[in-house]
């Protein structure tokens, strides 16, 4: 499977396995629902978040996961949105932050500006686009993101990758 990288802007190979609730947990890098999580599911190194899951009970935990991923359900769901914006500015997140599911080429600026890392995306529009290169990218913004800094000499100005 291969995913988009915000930081290499390109799409690269990914080892993550997403295993249901009730499937063993195989050998490697696996990523969990919360329910799984929280019940304390050992060699777990990532979390699976779907829109209106909060981030209660995870406490100090997030410390040690290297991948949250969020899930969209449509298009039109902002609910992931608000949880990168929270895991990246008041809990302090630094690991990798997926965007998985369904994503349309008009959100792919506002979802590197809330602090994602990488996309798993259905939308076939939008990974021709990617792989092309012909997204168009907005990086110059008034407005700070979670994934934003000030230029020298702009207090107004943030620049976004």
């Amino acid at each position: 499977m291969a995913v988009y990288d915000f930081h290499a802007g390109a799409f690269r190979d990914d080892d993550w396995i997403f295993p249901d609730d009730d499937a063993s947990l195989p050998a490697g890098k696996a990523a969990v629902s919360k329910a799984r999580f929280v019940a304390r599911e050992e060699g777990a190194l990532g979390l699976v978040l779907t829109a209106g899951d909060t981030l209660d009970g995870l406490g100090n935990a997030l410390a040690r996961v290297e991948l949250v991923a969020l899930r969209f359900p449509r298009y039109a769901d902002g609910r992931p949105y608000s949880l990168a914006r929270r895991l990246r500015e008041r809990h302090g997140y630094t690991g990798e932050l997926r965007a998985v599911g369904d994503v349309l080429r008009d959100q792919v600026d506002f979802l590197a500006r809330a602090g994602f890392d990488t996309l798993d995306i259905v939308h076939p529009g939008t990974i021709e686009a990617l792989r092309a290169g012909t997204l168009v990218r907005v990086t110059r913004h008034y407005q700070p993101g979670a994934r934003s800094e000030r230029p020298a000499g702009y207090s107004w100005r943030r620049v976004s990758f």
